[in-house]
């Protein structure tokens, strides 16, 4: 049984795909959730490289993107009757898997629920995938949920079988 879930979100549809995940599994299990959103500026640096953009001001605008995925997931908990708390931290120079996996220690996380793009070859080794790096590596389970791309291909397999099944 679980009885704390860590949820990393970042706004994308994976991430939603697993935050709802979670809230059914910690409605069922009556679990608490955190919400966890990584603001990431090692992120940013590649980007404004040559640019006289101020990254303060990237990094900022990245808090206030985290903060309102966070407060989104928080109604989606509350309209689901589920009790979460959050956390918005900043990587400080940690890759976000690492800053993730030291948020579960903190909490104490029984569970880890992330929601995951499923990325594959050359997109995979460019990007790196965070969730794989949080499966590698964590003391808990994970559970990793395949975004949005696997949903609508699965609908409309579904949706085949019906019209084959008439």
């Amino acid at each position: 049984m679980y009885r704390r879930i860590l949820v990393p979100v970042d706004g994308s549809a994976s991430s939603n795909v697993g935050l709802q995940h979670a809230l059914r599994l910690a409605k069922d299990q009556r679990a608490r959730v955190r919400l966890l959103n990584v603001v990431d500026e090692m992120a940013v640096l590649p980007m404004l490289y040559g640019y006289p953009e101020d990254i303060n001001t990237v990094i900022q605008s990245m808090r206030d993107a985290g903060k309102k995925t966070i407060e989104e997931g928080s109604a989606l908990a509350r309209k689901a009757r589920v009790q979460a708390d959050t956390a918005i931290i900043d990587a400080n120079r940690l890759v976000v898997s690492d800053a993730i996996l030291e948020q579960a220690k903190k909490f104490r996380a029984d569970l880890i629920v992330m929601g995951t793009h499923g990325r594959r070859g050359l997109n995979r080794l460019l990007l790196g995938s965070d969730a794989e790096r949080v499966l590698r590596s964590a003391e808990v389970p994970v559970l990793l949920v395949k975004g949005n791309g696997g949903e609508r291909r699965g609908r409309k397999r579904r949706g085949a079988r019906k019209t084959m099944r008439q």
